[in-house]
């Protein structure tokens, strides 16, 4: 099995080490390098060409939103991965909306990480469901209710969207609904497309501005 590639950025020399430390000691992560700021994290992830990249939303220079917008409009971007301090932070569904496929809060523990960086491997954006849930709903300001609003998906599409919006993974939301795994994949490929949206977080953001969710 081929390794996950994981760039660090992060302007803390202890934080990028503490990954590291974490990240290395996981059989099929391979740490291929480090960077301090969002320039250098987006040179360093053309050069490298990791797969997934654990990035700082504040770093000197180019802060890791814009690091984030710049590698989301290559051809073939890494899997990004916003690592913030919520309380501080308060970009972060910048961040997503930039092309981020999740979040992970410093404080989440090696667990976490770990889990980060194998689920945006894997293509899933939920790294904590209720992490997801929480920040979404303070982040994001509902806009006001649209009557076209669910003109573009069907019920069941619906369905699953709140179900991605509440935070549940896909097995959950397959046994939710008494469908197959597959089929739920099929869906939010389908609602991604419909919505134009990048990840299974937009789809949730899109969920919670259009006040499908409480």
């Amino acid at each position: 099995m081929t390794a996950i590639r994981v760039l660090l950025a992060d302007d803390q020399e202890m934080v990028r080490t503490g990954f590291g430390l974490i990240l290395s000691a996981e059989d099929g992560i391979e740490v291929v390098g480090e960077a301090s700021t969002g320039t250098d994290a987006v040179a360093k992830a053309r050069e490298l060409r990791p797969d997934v990249v654990l990035m700082d939303v504040r770093m000197p220079g180019m802060d890791g939103i814009a690091a984030t917008r710049a590698l989301s409009a290559d051809p073939f971007p890494p899997r990004i991965v916003v690592v913030t301090t919520f309380d501080l932070d308060e970009y972060v569904y910048g961040a997503l909306r930039s092309g981020a496929c999740g979040f992970l809060l410093k404080t989440a523990g090696p667990r976490l990480l770990v889990e980060a960086v194998r689920a945006a491997a894997a293509g899933d954006a939920l790294v904590s469901p209720s992490v997801t849930v929480r920040l979404l709903s303070r982040l994001t300001e509902p806009e006001p209710a649209r009557a076209d609003v669910h003109a573009t998906l069907s019920p069941r599409e619906l369905e699953v969207v709140k179900a991605v919006a509440r935070g549940r993974t896909n097995s959950e939301i397959a046994g939710d609904l008494f469908v197959s795994l597959s089929t739920v994949k099929t869906h939010i490929a389908n609602i991604g497309s419909k919505l134009d949206a990048r990840n299974r977080v937009e789809i949730a953001a899109w969920a919670w501005e259009n006040r499908l969710v409480e």
